[in-house]
């Protein structure tokens, strides 16, 4: 085996290749491997300067490490869209050729039977079999979706050479046997291609407890309410004489309303703040007939009468 070499790795590989007949996947062939040519001759790389590797629907070429990547890339970006919008322009829909691609860098060998060992490459490869890069190829009108190394981000493309927009790149990981890869990739992200973990506790997913709301239908004192917020409060939607021991009780049924036992009778409005105990009457100071005490009970209406003396701060 060799000793390891910095090369520049490009892999190009044929969307759905084996949904084609022989006939098809020849003429597939021949086209891919005419885009490459192109790709490469406009980037100004020499047959010399590269080593190419056949795989039936892709192709690998190995470049040496002392030709133009910037050069490289931005021929891909620009001279095979042009060539694949040429070929399937007058290709039928048994021959329309899209490509996803792959760029990156790194130490690879050549063994003694001529095959190519490195974890850079494995590394390659594995970004262009990733299925977030088949999803931004499905996705997309266009027929090609390049994807780069973070080697070639951070040394190329960051740095927005002409030709080469990097706000165009956007940052990805993809899963791997080897763990996860980071990469970017040209062109917007698929949605299908994974999304972002829903967060925990989110209302209405299930996730979590749904706080409680101001006013809502909680089911228990709030944080910070005052001594007798388990007496001030009940669910809305309890039934009458459903409510927890020592919780208050609403019975609003056409009769005088009951406080946890206590009578309310007559004129009234409501009273706010502290904490009731005890018996407590609230009605009208003297007796009334039976149609008066029944329309001030309907209604709510009339004075407030009764024992209630001036809370502290009130005149008297």
């Amino acid at each position: 085996m060799t000793d390891p070499v910095s090369r520049t790795i490009l892999l190009l590989d044929i969307e759905k290749y084996s949904d084609r007949d022989d006939v098809e996947q020849a003429y597939l062939r021949r086209m891919l491997y005419g885009i490459t040519d192109s790709a490469l001759e406009a980037a100004g790389v020499d047959e010399t300067l590269r080593l190419r590797a056949d795989r039936g629907d892709s192709v690998m070429e190995l470049i040496d490490a002392n030709a133009s990547v910037t050069a490289l890339l931005r021929a891909l970006l620009s001279e095979v869209p042009a060539q694949l919008r040429a070929v399937n322009r007058m290709a039928s829909s048994s021959a329309q050729i899209r490509l996803r691609g792959v760029v990156a860098t790194g130490y690879v060998a050549v063994d003694g039977h001529d095959g190519w060992v490195g974890s850079d490459l494995n590394h390659a490869c594995r970004l262009l079999d990733a299925e977030l890069l088949r999803a931004a190829l499905r996705e997309r009108t266009d027929d090609f979706a390049l994807c780069v190394s973070q080697s070639v981000h951070d040394g190329i493309v960051r740095h927005s050479h002409p030709g080469i927009p990097a706000e165009d790149f956007h940052a990805i990981t993809v899963s791997s046997k080897n763990g996860p890869l980071k990469a970017w990739l040209h062109g917007p992200v698929p949605k299908e291609g994974g999304s972002p973990e829903k967060d925990q506790g989110d209302a209405g997913t299930g996730g979590g407890p749904v706080p409680e709301q101001e006013g809502g239908s909680g089911t228990g004192p709030k944080q910070g309410a005052g001594p007798g917020a388990s007496q001030a409060a009940a669910p809305r939607s309890a039934a009458p004489g459903s409510a927890a021991p020592g919780s208050a009780v609403f019975n609003f049924n056409g009769g005088a309303p009951s406080f946890g036992g206590s009578l309310v009778g007559g004129d009234q409005h409501g009273v706010s703040g502290g904490q009731v105990t005890g018996d407590v009457h609230l009605g009208s100071s003297g007796p009334r007939s039976g149609s008066e005490a029944g329309a001030d009970s309907a209604t709510g209406s009339g004075p407030v009468s009764g024992s209630r003396g001036p809370e502290q701060g009130e005149p008297a």
